[in-house]
C-alpha cells in the first residue's frame, strides 16, 4: 500500500520547508530497479536496490490482507523480501506499520524486541513469532533499531517521533496542527487523548511511555521523576499544569488505558493481562478498574471488544 510511503515522505518534505533545512531526504527502494506495481493501479519508480540502497532508515509499508491467511500466502510469495530484510546490517533500522510488521516479524528482526502489530492480527503473530515480545494494545513501539505501529495510518507516529529529533517544538506544533489528522474517539470516555501520539508535550510523551513499560506495582511519583530527571515538585507541577490532575491520577489512568486496549484488542483472560501489566492482583485490576470506568473489566469487553 503506497499511502503511507506517500504520506511519510510529505510529513518529511514538509518538516524541511517548515525548518527552512534539508533534515530528511527520502528514496524508494526495492528488491530491483524499475517500476513497482501498488495497490489501487498506482505504481512508484524504484533507482536503488535494497541491497545496493545506502540508507539511515528503511519503512516498510503494509500490505492488503482481509485475513491470517491473506497475510500468510502474502509472506510466502515475498520470500526474497523478507530474507533480504533478514540480511540487513544489524545496526540498520528497520521500520513497519499495519500489515508490513508481518514481513519484519518473519525476517526475525524483532525477536526478543517489544513490538505491536494491527489489532486482528495480534493472536495470530503471537502463535507465529513467539520470540517476539509482542505488546499490542500499544499503537507505537519505537526501540534503537526497530518501530513498529499498528493501523494504516501507523506511519504517522513513527514520521512524528522521528522529526521530533530534528526541529523546534514549534515547528513539531506547526507540523501537528497542520498535517496530521486526529485519532478516531476512544472507546470510553476516561480515556479520551490517552494514547501516545495525543499528548501535547514532549514531557507527556516521556511520561506516558515510560508509564507504558513500567510494571503497574512499580509506578511511583518518585521512580518517574527520577527516571525523567527532574525533582518529585516540579514534575508534579508540570503534568498538573498540562493536565489537570495530578501525577499519580494521570499515571494510573494511563496503566488502566493499556488494560482497556487489550480488553478490547484481545481475548486475554484478566487474570493474564494482571501479571502482563504488573498489577499486584487481578482484583486491584478490577478494583482500579471499574472505579474509573464505572464498568467490571468484562463488562467493559461487552460494551466494547472487538472479540
Amino acid at each position: 500500500m503506497p499511502a503511507g510511503l506517500l504520506a511519510f515522505a510529505d510529513l518529511l518534505h514538509a518538516a524541511n520547508r517548515r525548518a527552512s533545512h534539508v533534515f530528511f531526504e527520502t528514496r524508494f527502494v526495492a528488491l530491483q530497479v524499475g517500476t513497482v506495481e501498488c495497490a489501487q493501479g498506482l505504481s512508484l519508480q524504484v533507482d536503488s536496490t535494497l541491497a545496493e540502497a545506502d540508507f539511515d532508515a528503511l519503512l516498510i509499508p503494509g500490505f492488503w490482507a482481509e485475513s491470517a491467511r491473506q497475510v500468510d500466502e502474502t509472506l510466502a510469495a515475498n520470500t526474497p523480501l523478507v530474507a533480504a530484510l533478514s540480511a540487513r546490517s544489524k545496526k540498520q533500522q528497520l521500520w513497519s506499520y499495519c500489515s508490513g510488521v508481518c514481513l519484519l516479524a518473519a525476517s526475525g528482526r524483532l525477536d526478543s524486541q517489544q513490538a505491536t502489530v494491527t489489532w486482528w492480527l495480534a493472536d495470530v503473530m503471537a502463535q507465529h513469532h513467539k520470540a517476539v515480545k509482542w505488546q499490542c494494545e500499544r499503537h507505537c513501539i519505537i526501540n534503537e533499531r526497530t518501530a513498529t505501529a499498528s493501523g494504516v495510518n501507523g506511519y504517522l507516529p513513527i514520521a512524528q517521533a522521528l522529526i521530533e529529533r530534528y526541529v523546534s517544538p514549534e515547528v513539531f506544533r506547526d507540523l501537528t496542527r497542520l498535517m496530521v489528522l486526529a485519532r478516531p474517539a476512544q472507546a470510553h470516555s476516561a480515556f479520551a487523548a490517552m494514547s501516545l501520539i495525543e499528548q501535547s508535550s514532549t514531557l507527556l510523551r516521556q511520561l506516558h511511555a515510560l508509564v507504558e513499560q513500567l510494571p503497574a506495582e512499580q509506578i511511583t511519583v518518585q521512580r518517574l521523576a527520577e527516571q525523567l530527571g527532574m525533582s518529585e515538585r516540579t514534575l508534579s507541577r508540570k503534568v498538573s499544569s498540562e493536565t489537570g490532575v495530578a501525577v499519580a491520577t494521570y499515571a494510573r489512568c494511563i496503566k488502566l488505558n493499556q488494560v482497556s486496549e487489550r480488553l478490547i484488542l484481545t481475548s486475554a483472560a484478566v487474570n493474564t493481562i494482571s501479571v502482563e501489566l504488573g498489577f499486584s492482583s487481578d482484583s486491584n485490576l478490577r478494583r482500579m478498574f471499574k472505579e474509573l470506568t464505572a464498568l467490571t473489566p468484562l463488562e467493559y469487553r461487552q460494551q466494547f471488544g472487538r472479540y
